[in-house]
């Protein structure tokens, strides 16, 4: 009887060696990592993690497999378990070796390829932990099967010895241990934050799967996940702070010829639209035709109903899908047998049939669902016509603001003082709190690369803002005038990174309440509505001292109260020692301004990443939005850990 003969009457749900299929090849990975792991930073360093993680939860996605436990350890390697079948440990006679070792040595090689064994697969290209080893200082590998543990070392990629038996187990599963090579990656500090991103993602897709995720490096830093409502549970999570037009999220679930389909979404007050899709458990962030059939269904159905019901009779305004979707959270994911995504970083779905399935599918539970539900249809309609008046005041703001000539980045603000340097990698823009503390950074900044921007007051709170109030809000005009980007996302009207002036945006602020509030203002205005700047890391938070303590001839500049606790313990015996705390820029001279917060050589300068888009929505929307118990909860959670109190 053939081999293949032998895999058609395999029964159901057995995976052995011959499940493992492969097409060759494996030293390329080590030459070309980018290809495979989409780059040798952050990105590709996290995604090996991925790879491994996406095993585990294919065979959660077979049935076999309720549990994941990932470790970061003290020296970066990873630790990843789970409790399903155990990677098969049996010869494979086609290719002499084991089959475990088969897997973690040959790209393309894997039960992936075998429907009998996965019928849906996120690590669909099967070089997943292939490239984990091959990319790595070392690999353990101990499979939990059959009553025994049998185990296998490899180091970078290559193996140790062969797989051997090193003692008896009552479990099943699969442990792999793996530490990302120096010789690589650009750095192999993981970060908790982005893969606690990831786990999160994946225990809300699969629902009632247990996943946890444990930092050696810090003992405080541990996230178990399991939500048994499932995407439900992740649009509650991702409104936590919001404020929903209807009390329950809408939820459609469908099955049909091997194809999954679940949608989940709400109607909040916000004014932003926050829509995440997954297919086979793969976050596609730049979308694809499971989103745009979404998004397709979602207008086509919502418009039907608005003319259906002549909604529209007192409003003379054109609804577009923008209006359709203000204030929407949806999460769609998509389960399919043979997903085809756009490189192997699987950014982007492409199977075009998907797009009119999932179309077909909005189309016919949604219809229904504004049918059954006149009362939320109805104020879901109200806020789309809102939408659509405020966005034609929009475009109204922007048509005068460009009269002004603020909005394109064409001329400079008048209290702009502006650098010499035109190259804008060398140049730095700071956006100062006041025209007090203005005054003394023009006068202590050096005018060749650094530029000056005082703001009057406080600028307006976006979140609670429409989009044609921010337009027109004075200080806002100023900031974009100065930045020479215009206005919005990339896919708004008018906005270009190309053309930004200083690719150092560092706002500086009081060490106070007020300080801390204008700070926060700021970034929210940039986080919401120049997205761009914070992805690419433009933007800076400038860190001035708290204190001045002088001794005699000796003074330092202190920047934490512990910082001055200790000093003055140190100064103990001395006499005379003064302390001074600064309130406010404008309190210090040019001098101290410049040799403490301004002077590359001396500053302190904290950078905002976005490593956690998701977390960085909800805490803006809470600290900025019209929800207080949040915040209140927030401020109670965080009291002993603010360092700019003002009493």
């Amino acid at each position: 009887m053939s081999e293949k003969n032998t895999m058609e009457e395999l029964p159901a749900g057995q995976y052995t060696a011959v499940s493992i299929k492969m097409l060759k090849g494996l030293e390329a990975v080590r030459k070309r990592p980018a290809m495979y792991i989409g780059s040798t930073g952050s990105y590709g360093l996290h995604q090996l993690v991925y790879e491994v993680v996406d095993n585990s939860i294919d065979e959660a996605l077979a049935g076999y497999c309720d549990k994941i436990d990932a470790t970061i350890h003290t020296d970066n390697s990873v630790t990843v378990i789970d409790n399903g079948r155990g990677i098969p440990v049996d010869y494979h006679r086609e290719e002499q070796m084991s089959a475990l070792q088969l897997v973690l040595t040959t790209l393309h090689s894997g039960g992936k390829f075998d429907h009998s064994s996965y019928k849906i697969s996120g690590g669909l290209h099967g070089v997943g932990v292939s490239c984990v080893n091959a990319l790595s200082t070392f690999l353990k590998a101990e499979v939990y099967r059959g009553g025994n543990i049998h185990f296998m070392e490899f180091k970078r990629g290559k193996p140790v010895e062969e797989i051997k038996i090193i003692g008896k187990t009552g479990k099943r599963g699969t442990r792999i241990t793996f530490l990302p090579d120096e010789e690589v990656f650009e750095s192999i500090e993981f970060s908790f934050d982005i893969l606690s991103k990831r786990l999160r993602e994946l225990a809300f897709l699969n629902k009632g799967i247990e996943i946890t995720i444990n930092d050696e490096r810090d003992v405080d830093k541990s996230h178990k996940f399991c939500y048994p409502g499932g995407l439900v549970s992740f649009i509650k999570f991702l409104d936590e702070n919001k404020t929903p037009l209807h009390a329950e999220p809408v939820y459609f679930h469908s099955e049909k010829e091997e194809i999954q389909i679940e949608i989940a979404f709400q109607y909040n007050l916000s004014f932003q639209e926050n829509i995440f899709s997954f297919a086979n458990n793969i976050n596609t962030i730049d979308g694809g035709t499971h989103l745009s059939g979404f998004k397709k269904g979602l207008t086509r159905t919502l418009n039907a109903y608005i003319s259906k019901n002549n909604l529209l009779k007192s409003s003379k305004v054109e609804i577009i899908g923008d209006d359709l979707r203000e204030g929407l959270t949806a999460v769609i994911s998509v389960k399919l047998p043979e997903p085809q995504f756009e490189g192997q970083t699987k950014s982007k779905l492409g199977n075009s049939e998907i797009s009119g399935i999932v179309e077909s599918y909005v189309n016919e539970h949604l219809g229904m669902f504004l049918e059954e539900n006149p009362q939320i249809a109805r104020k879901v309609v109200d806020k789309c016509i809102n939408s659509a008046i405020a966005r034609e005041a929009a475009r109204n703001a922007r048509r005068i603001a460009r009269r002004k000539n603020v909005l394109d980045g064409g001329g400079l603000p008048g209290k702009l003082a502006d650098c010499s340097e035109r190259d804008p990698e060398k140049s730095e823009l700071f956006i100062v709190e006041g025209d007090s503390a203005g005054g003394s950074a023009k006068m202590g900044r050096d005018r060749r690369y650094q530029a000056i921007l005082p703001l009057k007051g406080k600028i307006i709170n976006v979140e609670k803002a429409r989009i044609d109030k921010v337009i027109s809000h004075e200080e806002i005009q100023i900031m974009v005038q100065a930045l020479g980007t215009g206005f919005g996302n990339l896919d708004d009207e008018g906005f270009d990174i190309k053309k930004l002036r200083y690719h150092k945006i560092i706002i500086m602020t009081d060490a106070d309440v007020d300080g801390s509030h204008i700070r926060t203002l700021l970034l929210t205005f940039l986080f919401r509505h120049m997205p761009r700047l914070v992805e690419e890391g433009h933007v800076y938070i400038a860190q001035p001292p708290l204190y001045r303590v002088k001794s005699g001839n000796e003074e330092k500049y202190i920047f934490s109260e512990k910082e001055k606790d200790d000093l003055l313990e140190e100064w103990g015996e001395r006499k005379n020692v003064a302390v001074q705390r600064f309130k406010g820029l404008g309190e210090m001279n040019p001098d101290q301004l410049a040799d403490t917060t301004m002077d590359p050589s001396k500053r302190l300068l904290l950078k905002i990443k976005l490593d956690d888009v998701v977390e960085a929505d909800r805490v803006f929307t809470m600290l900025m939005g019209e929800e207080v118990p949040p915040r209140r909860k927030f401020i109670e959670e965080n009291a002993l850990k603010v360092r700019n109190l003002d009493i």
